[in-house]
């Protein structure tokens, strides 16, 4: 079983939200691996994050998926969204750093080209179910 079926066994792809830390911490581990040769992992314990929808975890989430090109593709810019969109933006607006900024930036741009039309965090779930189980 590898650390992908582990987690999933272990914490569901909707975790409970005492696991929140754990997710957070595994994240952050992978997020260190400096030898990761597959971000599934990674995309799954942002998909776990994003479920549970602590606003908090977007800036996580941004930094996994500025860690390389492949990590950039792979974890969708609406996982960043958890809380849902709206108030992302506001808490980005909040933080007076240069990386909330860059993060309010992309996700704004993304707004523009469309990537949050008929946006559902319930139906990005659904999607994730039908892929990871």
């Amino acid at each position: 079983m590898n650390q992908l079926e582990q987690v999933i066994e272990i914490y569901g792809l909707t975790p409970q939200i005492e696991h929140l830390q754990t997710i957070r911490t595994l994240l952050q581990k992978e997020c260190a691996n400096t030898g990761r040769e597959d971000h599934e992992y990674m995309r799954l314990l942002c998909m776990q994050l994003f479920s549970l929808g602590q606003i908090e975890d977007t800036r996580l989430i941004w930094q996994a998926k500025r860690l390389s090109m492949d990590s950039f593709v792979m974890i969708d810019v609406q996982l960043l969204c958890g809380a849902g969109l709206e108030q992302t933006k506001l808490y980005l607006l909040d933080i007076d750093e240069e990386e909330a900024t860059a993060e309010l930036a992309y996700l704004e741009k993304c707004e523009s080209a469309g990537d949050f039309e008929d946006f559902s965090k319930e139906e990005w779930i659904e999607q994730a179910k039908l892929y990871y189980l």
